[in-house]
């Protein structure tokens, strides 16, 4: 048998990852100086929490070598491979951690997925249903390596506080956009997030814009599955996109995921995001 882990950042909803049996290792949350696991002993409501009563912003923690070490060392005792698929290297040192932790327990494999949210879910995904389906080893890392360019995540913010306090853009920046009420759409591209547009209006418009041009009258789309991933704690965006998804009506299954606490440290409340998969 194979085991797939993963990392919170996955942000795959608790169904898929208790069906298909996932390990998921939580990033550390660092909130007013005390370390929390994203996830397990904190949410993304405590963060918007303490933000909003002026609290600095919470800052993000990568898995250490030693925490992956041990789980890998415990689950080669029981299964007969263990292949990690770890969000993207280009956003968190996860994945030199865990490589590092797999060259002392033999037989774990790790993936970069040079993604993260639910583009990197997708991957894990794929690879669950593939070890469930009995695919080898070899036969899983070969369907990762094929998806994983064609993977394309990207996601639009209501409000740039989150990525200015945390360095990701300037106060000037942060100051513009807010004043044109501009909403940039941030794309993952070659394992970096990209500013690729600025929408102009209401968040609601924006998104209604953004799903629509994403979809648009693409040809190029892997119809099998759709996700849609949100950081708010209602469902008024994620209904827009849900409505615009079902319209379309060429997608075989739409999932819908809430974005942890390591996603929500850097986009802030009421962002959205697509992950869909090219042919």
């Amino acid at each position: 048998m194979i085991k797939i882990t993963t990392d919170s950042t996955c942000d795959l909803p608790a169904h898929l990852l208790e069906r298909y049996d996932i390990t998921v290792f939580p990033l550390g949350i660092v909130k007013a100086g005390k370390l929390y696991h994203d996830g397990v002993d904190i949410r993304t409501a405590d963060i918007a929490a303490h933000v909003d009563a002026g609290g600095d912003i919470t800052t993000t923690n990568a898995v250490n070598v030693s925490d992956y070490t041990g789980v890998f060392r415990t689950l080669s005792e029981k299964y007969g491979a263990v292949i990690h698929i770890n969000i993207g290297s280009g956003f968190s040192c996860c994945c030199q951690n865990a490589r590092l932790a797999a060259e002392e327990v033999p037989e774990v494999y790790v993936v970069d997925s040079g993604n993260l949210t639910v583009g990197h879910g997708l991957l894990v995904l794929a690879a669950a249903e593939a070890a469930g389906d009995g695919k080898s080893v070899t036969e899983i890392l070969s369907l990762l390596e094929d998806m994983l360019p064609r993977l394309e995540t990207s996601f639009v913010l209501d409000r740039l506080d989150y990525m200015k306090k945390g360095g990701r853009c300037s106060a000037v920046t942060a100051l513009g956009a807010n004043l044109l009420k501009l909403h940039p759409c941030v794309d993952v591209i070659d394992g970096k997030m990209t500013v690729t547009k600025k929408y102009r209006g209401s968040i609601a418009k924006v998104v209604e814009d953004y799903v629509r041009e994403r979809l648009g009258n693409r040809r190029d789309l892997d119809t099998r599955r759709a996700v849609i991933v949100d950081t708010c704690g209602d469902d008024e965006l994620a209904s827009i996109a849900r409505r615009l998804l079902q319209e379309d009506g060429r997608f075989e299954e739409v999932l819908e995921a809430k974005a942890g606490c390591t996603i929500f440290c850097h986009s802030g409340p009421r962002t959205l995001g697509l992950a869909l998969v090219r042919k």
